[in-house]
């Protein structure tokens, strides 16, 4: 037998767990933008019909792009911050070693593991004793915490494949460290930013928890769509708006993903 009929051979079973996987995760997901074309307010089947008469009503509807625009809002705000952050707690992860790095970084990674609605009550206590009253912005805080690590687990593969002698070169030449970051570390790092910013927005966006817990009266569109599902009637539209969200999140999270690794494909062929 062939070295790769044998890996082919012992990573079947691996094969069968992903497609199995798949399978329970998201075909369950699948049935919503199916059930959004039935004309009916019933989840049932057999289907009453095709129809797109829910899809029109959302156009229709001033508070659904009121939610939608704050969603927007803070998904942008915080995507552009945590990045930000993320770029340079990336580097120093990957460059520096310094007194207290692990544990720094674990406390840094905490939001990945511990319950979001942990972070909610937390914060929600933390802000009632400061007196800082619930809005968009409270929002955005409690969402920058949780994106924070996903900007620097997207990041930080960038920086460990990245030579510092690009950088000492370019300070050699006579360049501040402003303008090395700009001319030098900033495009060689890039393709991250972008899928940074891309997975960011998508979380934030599309975060529930800590929006329920720290929103004034400004709901953001999970909330709105929260608030929607106590009506029946209103489930169909319902369905129809998570469609356009759940559309929306696999086309933005799947471009983030397609650059960074086409970049470091790239990267590696170079090299």
């Amino acid at each position: 037998m062939s070295t790769d009929s044998y890996i082919r051979k012992k990573s079947r079973p691996l094969q069968v767990y992903a497609i199995i996987f798949i399978i329970v995760l998201y075909v369950p997901v699948l049935f919503i933008p199916l059930f959004s074309f039935n004309d009916s307010i019933y989840v049932r089947f057999p289907l009453e019909g095709f129809t797109l008469k829910w899809y029109v009503e959302l156009f229709h509807r001033e508070p659904v792009w009121n939610s939608l625009m704050n969603s927007v809002k803070v998904g942008l705000a915080v995507s552009v911050i945590s990045t930000a952050f993320g770029v340079f707690a990336a580097k120093a992860i990957a460059r520096y070693r310094f007194p207290g790095r692990g544990p720094l970084v674990g406390f840094i990674m905490l939001p990945l593991v511990v319950p979001l609605i942990i972070f909610g009550v937390a914060l929600l206590v933390l802000l009632s004793r400061l007196g800082i009253p619930l809005s968009l912005w409270t929002v955005g805080l409690g969402h920058l915490i949780v994106c924070m690590p996903f900007s620097i687990a997207t990041l930080l593969p960038r920086f460990e494949g990245f030579d510092p002698a690009l950088e000492e070169a370019s300070a050699d030449l006579g360049e501040n460290a402003l303008w090395t970051f700009w001319r030098v570390t900033l495009p060689m790092i890039f393709p991250g930013v972008i899928a940074s910013l891309m997975l960011t927005f998508t979380v934030s966006f599309d975060e529930f928890i800590l929006a329920f817990f720290l929103n004034g009266t400004q709901p953001t569109l999970p909330l709105y769509i929260w608030g929607q599902l106590r009506f029946p009637q209103e489930f169909p539209s319902v369905l129809a708006l998570s469609s356009f969200v759940i559309a929306a999140s696999f086309v933005i999270v799947f471009i983030g993903l397609w650059i960074n690794r086409s970049a470091h494909a790239g990267a590696v062929k170079v090299e």
